[in-house]
């Protein structure tokens, strides 16, 4: 017959309680040194399975969302955007835009930060418990073509559905025939007021008509974006990456020369 030590950790196992498994016997120890009551003790192993329960959620949640990695407020380098924008990411890394389905659209020539950005708040997001994904904008559009092709769009958009907030990166970069943006405004119009979206792009809105070609369903889908929606306009910043490449290959500055002896200098009066 197993003791009870066995005993617990097969019913705790079969209680699939697998951090209370690993850790009552230390802290049974802990708790007889620091004369905790069972009330603590029992706290202490409820804290116990709780905190690694929710650290396998993190980590669950980061594999699926697909975020690139490193790219968190701790790599972003905020103090190199304009304070207007350091004010908005604030705001948005709490995640309550989320509640009310509102969208982030975040605009600037390449190199600027933009997709660091978004991706540092979808990091954020999913640090809270939320399910995000991230996808280059092009690859979702194929996806969802395929779809449409093979007569299961609903059911990819009632998959897509699932996740809070969906990142497009570069929406713009890659320019897409009719049928293409057609499976794109549907994705758009299908999360219009219930579920957010976050866009990078290059382009400002009156050169969305280069995605939507159409200028009626142009004008749609950007009112679908922006009706509620955070703006993050970086337009008139510069390149980082520019600039950093710049910095590594300016040749250091050559000392100024030595001016002449002065031949007077040195002699007797």
């Amino acid at each position: 017959m197993p003791d009870r030590q066995t005993e617990m950790r097969l019913m705790l196992r079969s209680l699939r309680l697998p951090a209370i498994a690993a850790v009552y016997e230390d802290l049974a120890l802990k708790a007889a040194k620091a004369n905790l009551t069972h009330e603590e003790f029992l706290y202490e192993l409820l804290r116990a399975e709780c905190l690694q329960r929710d650290e396998h959620r993190v980590a669950r949640l980061l594999r699926l969302s697909g975020l690139p990695p490193d790219k968190t407020f701790r790599t972003l380098q905020l103090e190199r955007f304009p304070p207007l924008i350091h004010q908005q990411l604030e705001r948005l890394r709490s995640g309550t835009f989320l509640d009310d389905a509102i969208n982030v659209v975040a605009a600037g020539k390449p190199g600027v930060g933009k997709s660091h950005a978004l991706a540092a708040i979808g990091y954020e997001l999913v640090l809270q418990g939320h399910q995000v994904l991230w996808t280059p904008t092009a690859s979702l559009v194929q996806e969802l073509l395929a779809a449409k092709r093979d007569l299961r769009l609903p059911n990819l958009l009632a998959k897509l559905d699932r996740f809070e907030c969906v990142f497009l990166d570069d929406i713009g970069y890659v320019q897409h025939d009719r049928d293409e943006m057609e499976v794109l405004f549907t994705f758009l119009a299908e999360r219009y007021e219930r579920r957010s979206v976050a866009i990078s792009t290059n382009l400002v809105f009156s050169d969305w008509n280069r995605i939507f070609k159409d200028p009626m369903t142009t004008m749609a889908a950007i009112d679908r974006v922006v009706h509620h929606s955070v703006i993050l306009d970086l337009m008139g910043m510069d390149s980082f990456r520019a600039r950093e490449a710049g910095d590594q290959h300016t040749p250091p500055t050559p000392p100024e020369p030595e001016p002449p002896a002065d031949p007077d200098m040195g002699q007797a009066a």
